[in-house]
């Protein structure tokens, strides 16, 4: 019999409510805005099939370092057949969370696809996480089925996660997903979207933070496209015959965006490497012809010693963001490559980059201005505006925003409709973002707020230093005393005055460091963020 009850258009498409039941009270929500046409999305969306759709069959949608190339008809057919697994064979059904678990390939984005398809919930983690960090995800997110690339399921294994069924692909064993859905010659039998309501919760993002407990940021099926409508075409501005490339993994929002949801919506193709680091990457573009690059600061600076071994004349656009691009790299790539670099910010909170700036709106030492479809100020602890030129809290809104799951943390992070980004910014009179630093991260030393990534800068000036980190440490008479850690270019010597004599030329006296590490390597974290913490008290002993 009929339901009698008239549809709504708005109604959630999980059976399993675990998600949307512990969504932030809808007065913790930050204030939506969705000024763009392109953002006005269908009550019924799921972002999978949208990615999915358009581009003819024989269009490459991913390659691998290897020479494979998966074309769209490809990948549809196999996300088709592996959502058939999902709900006919594992039982998932709308709601569920899923983790996804392996180095970045063609495989692991199409497991994402077809989870977001068949209307579960994707949670993408690192390769390289722990098991404890595993259990704890698991825990948060009430995980009961994981898809997990076989080369990395003993730490998934390890874990003992209570109830969790882990089913493998890229092996050879029967119930291999990758023997499970092998095509045999014949497309296989297609699968419905789920009819996701276009706010039903599609992925859980875990904040890459280096302490707490981890926080779960939970997007919806119309985020994804926003993040492709919003920075992509309006910054990025990608082309159908585009190859993107990067280093942030999938797991990493940064990644997801750059690597499979940004060229996806443009109808391009990506080159998912495995292996991404400074020394992979410049081989990958000069033989593969990549033109869109995505990858931190510190790549780009480690990337210039190496430039003059590689063609990277098909590259035409490169981004930056996971931490701020200093000024000095930004110039010292222009001037080697003539390309300029894309800086952002973003925010797992906020799904991707929501301040930027492309093209000759560049202004080198700056972030740029608020994304097409983002609002951005500069306030103060209560939440008040600060003129230009003073330095503040960033705040953000637009068309995502933050909803950790089950978090009292939420309040900190919304205040007023904003979304308090927990950087320090001024606002130019010119309406551009400059970052200053990390709001926790502020040095205040005799009286003088010191911020360290303008020492940062100062030290990536001098020829011999490959990274900087530049922290405060406890003093009992000035409060603080702000001590530099550098990474010197092999073969260069050890020399602290000099380094300091240098510094001299450079900062206003009560900016210079009274102390000067050296280190082989920078703390980092998975997603190459600087663990900074780990510079300061006992731990900074196990690194020097």
């Amino acid at each position: 019999m009929a339901d009698p009850r008239p549809a709504d258009p708005h109604r959630s498409a999980h059976v399993d409510t675990f998600a949307r039941d512990h969504l932030p009270p809808p007065e913790q929500w930050p204030k939506l805005l969705f000024e763009l046409p392109e953002l006005h999305y269908p009550a019924r969306l799921n972002c999978a099939a949208e990615l999915l759709a358009g581009p003819p069959d024989d269009r490459p949608v991913f390659r691998t370092a290897s020479g494979d190339t998966w074309t769209y008809g490809e990948l549809r057919d196999r996300v088709d057949r592996i959502a058939h697994v999902l709900t006919a064979d594992l039982g998932v059904v709308p709601g569920n969370r899923v983790l996804l678990r392996g180095p970045t390939t063609p495989w692991l984005a199409a497991c994402w696809l077809a989870v977001l398809k068949a209307g579960a919930v994707a949670v993408t983690v690192l390769a390289q996480q722990r098991p404890h960090e595993l259990r704890a995800i698991c825990e948060i997110a009430r995980v009961r089925h994981a898809l997990c690339d076989v080369r990395a399921v003993d730490d998934l294994a390890k874990a003992e996660i209570p109830g969790l069924g882990i089913t493998t692909y890229g092996g050879d064993a029967p119930d291999d997903l990758h023997v499970r859905t092998a095509p045999g010659g014949t497309p296989g039998p297609p699968f419905e979207a789920v009819d996701t309501a276009a706010d039903d919760v599609a992925l859980i993002a875990f904040t890459s933070g280096t302490t707490g407990r981890p926080k779960g940021c939970m997007h919806f099926h119309r985020d994804v496209l926003a993040i492709a409508d919003t920075f992509s075409a309006q910054v990025l501005e990608p082309r159908p015959d585009d190859l993107f490339a990067g280093s942030p993994p999938l797991g990493f929002t940064f990644g997801l965006g750059g690597l499979v949801v940004f060229p996806m919506r443009a109808g391009a193709c990506a080159l998912l490497l495995e292996q991404a680091g400074p020394r992979q990457l410049l081989p990958a573009v000069a033989e593969h012809r990549v033109s869109v690059l995505f990858t931190a600061p510190t790549a780009y600076r480690a990337m210039l010693d190496e430039l003059d071994a590689y063609d990277v004349t098909s590259l035409r656009r490169c981004v930056s963001a996971g931490e701020n691009l200093p000024a000095a790299t930004w110039r010292s790539w222009h001037e080697r490559t003539g390309l300029r670099i894309i800086n952002g910010i973003g925010a797992t909170e906020l799904l991707h980059i929501f301040v930027s700036a492309a093209d000759d709106a560049i202004r080198p030492g700056t972030t740029g201005v608020p994304v097409p479809g983002w609002h951005a100020r500069v306030q103060d602890a209560n939440g008040a505006p600060v003129p230009d030129g003073e330095p503040g809290l960033l705040a953000v809104r637009g068309p995502v925003g933050c909803r950790y799951l089950a978090d009292p943390r939420q309040r900190e992070y919304v205040r007023d409709g904003w979304n308090v980004t927990g950087d320090t910014y001024v606002r130019e009179p010119d309406g551009y973002f400059r970052y200053v630093a990390r709001a926790d991260d502020m040095i205040i030393s005799s009286g003088y707020n010191i911020a360290g990534p303008e020492v940062e800068d100062a030290l990536l000036r001098h020829p011999d230093v490959v990274e900087a980190a530049v922290v405060g440490r406890p003093d009992q008479r000035r409060g603080q005393v702000v001590v530099a850690h550098a990474v010197l270019r092999e073969g260069s010597v050890r020399d602290a005055d000099a380094l300091r004599d240098f510094l001299r030329s450079e900062l206003a006296p009560y900016k210079c460091p009274r102390e000067i590490v050296f280190l082989d390597a920078l703390p980092r974290t998975a997603t190459g963020k600087l663990q900074r913490y780990r510079l300061l008290g006992p731990a900074a002993d196990d690194i020097r």
